[in-house]
């Protein structure tokens, strides 16, 4: 595996995984770090893109779900002041039959 990413340059800090004979003293191409650098940038943030949009999700969800509960209780405040109304006018009416 080493031998594939020669071309970079010698990455003394990964000799130990993929192996090789680099030493202290030689240093990695600047093109190699430049891919390293890339690779590590994409990871790193598909991982925080990722986060970001899980977290997004389920606040969206939360936020519809709590949508739908308020519609729910709107739509029933309407009908029980419906049937106040429509109880209050039964008393009127039964209030001027006894009057």
């Amino acid at each position: 595996m080493f031998e594939i990413l020669a071309f970079w340059g010698c990455m003394y800090e990964l000799r130990d995984i993929f192996g090789g004979d680099c030493t202290r003293d030689m240093d990695i191409s600047n093109a190699g770090s430049t891919w390293v650098g890339l690779v590590a940038g994409i990871v790193i943030g598909t991982i925080i893109t990722w986060w970001v949009y899980n977290r997004q999700k389920k606040t969206s969800e939360k936020q519809d779900e709590l949508l739908n509960h308020i519609a729910d209780l709107e739509e029933r405040n309407k009908t029980m002041l419906n049937k106040i109304l429509s109880l209050e006018e039964k008393i009127e009416a039964m209030l001027e039959k006894i009057r």
